[in-house]
């Protein structure tokens, strides 16, 4: 096949490939409008409990109020706070615990029962322990945000070190190299999928953490206006702030993708 021929069918596959994500987000979109419309129907013509599931015009109605007072931006600036560095402390603490454990075949013998037991166990659960150990604050939830995603990161990026290709190391170990070089050049290069689809999954932990942690002692933040909104029977200000986790989560979720799309063409 000739250059001109090859980048003719290259450019036809690009522009398939436009086409095509072009439609799924405009189904998805579709599919989005088509809900809040029967969302809002439903509710205005009494089909579902208005005061339960409230509607999408009057969310944003109330969305726009607490926009306009300044009541709302405080709330949702302390719980992203938490959530980033929950997300981050998860993610980092995971990925060196698993090098730790891949580093030492004794401490991988030893701690891997422990780590499927911690798995199994329900992370909520230790809400009151941060409670008393770290107090009623912002260090309790950030630790909530954590911990609901440190030992899963930890068994994904142990697990994905153990099944790298042996041969690989093999070749640095003919080759004289260390067991630093052998992280460094084969175990680490091979495993970074594995880490970005780690990220992801940690961005929605974060936030169960996170949430989880403002409904048991936070006076301030969105888990903070859900419970609150429970309490006074407001579902209305409970959607409006499930519907700003959604859209903040998805919009973390997205940066990840951008970060994978990066270095996955580097890679190519």
């Amino acid at each position: 096949m000739q250059p001109k021929e090859i980048e003719s069918v290259h450019r036809r596959y690009l522009q398939l490939e436009k086409r095509l994500s072009f439609s799924v987000f405009s189904t998805q979109l579709f599919l989005f409008l088509v809900f809040l419309g029967l969302w809002e129907l439903l509710a205005r013509t009494n089909t579902i409990n208005a005061l339960i599931f409230s509607y999408p015009s009057k969310i944003w109605a109330q969305f726009w109020l607490q926009l306009q007072d300044g009541s709302l931006l405080p709330h949702v600036g302390l719980t992203v706070w938490e959530t980033i560095i929950g997300f981050l402390l998860g993610t980092i603490l995971g990925t060196v615990m698993a090098t730790i454990i891949w580093w030492s075949p004794f401490l991988s013998r030893v701690l891997e029962p422990y780590l499927v037991i911690a798995n199994s166990m329900p992370k909520v659960a230790l809400g009151p322990v941060f409670i008393v150990g770290f107090g009623p604050g912002l260090l309790s939830v950030i630790a909530m945000g954590c911990a609901i995603s440190v030992i899963i990161t930890t068994i994904n990026v142990y697990t994905s070190f153990r099944e790298v290709n042996q041969n690989y190391v093999k070749v640095v170990q003919t080759l004289g190299g260390s067991k630093r070089q052998i992280f460094t050049l084969v175990i680490l290069p091979a495993t970074i999928p594995t880490l970005l689809a780690t990220l992801k999954v940690n961005v929605g932990l974060s936030w169960v953490g996170v949430i989880v942690g403002e409904f048991l002692v936070s006076q301030q933040g969105l888990g903070y206006l859900i419970i609150y909104g429970f309490q006074v029977f407001n579902f209305t200000l409970v959607m409006m702030s499930l519907a700003i986790i959604a859209v903040i989560a998805t919009l973390m979720y997205q940066g990840v993708a951008y970060i994978e799309r990066r270095l996955t063409s580097q890679f190519k």
